[in-house]
């Protein structure tokens, strides 16, 4: 996670996913766009969706939900695409709907606490209360898996 202000203050892109509150490093966002119905690809993992036309490039899109072991739900015109880029792949994220962008310090981050699977501490780097919410900040590496996300 990176300090997108140089005073020591983080900004975090707040999102709903399955009635639950995450948030990304706002300076791995690239846009946030509307749904888009995307393009299935055979024998690609469950969560991702498929690809859509980015301004003629190709954008793998993975249904977030289904990636952290949410339960799947119906997309609506609510939904949003929130594109990340990640190691000069881009990708794009379907969540139910950003909500904010709010600024925290490092002493706002928690670590979160030691859990029985592996996958649920390594997706989510740190946890921060924001007006009585709990906010999940997402871990980008470990949530993008690059090659995953390039065989959509």
């Amino acid at each position: 996670m990176t300090d997108s202000t140089g005073t020591g203050t983080i900004e975090l892109l707040t999102f709903r996913l399955a009635e639950q509150e995450y948030a990304l490093d706002i300076m791995s966002v690239r846009e946030i766009r509307g749904w888009t119905h995307a393009t299935p690809l055979p024998h690609a993992p469950q969560f991702m969706k498929g690809v859509i036309n980015l301004r003629g490039t190709v954008l793998p899109v993975m249904d977030l939900a289904l990636r952290l072991g949410l339960p799947e739900r119906a997309q609506n015109d609510r939904n949003v695409i929130i594109v990340v880029k990640h190691e000069d792949i881009m990708t794009g994220l379907l969540v139910d709907a950003v909500s904010d962008i709010v600024a925290v310090t490092s002493e706002d981050l928690q670590p979160p606490p030691e859990l029985a699977s592996n996958m649920a501490e390594s997706v989510v780097s740190a946890l921060t209360l924001i007006d009585e919410r709990m906010i999940r900040v997402l871990n980008l590496p470990m949530t993008v898996n690059t090659q995953e996300s390039a065989a959509a």
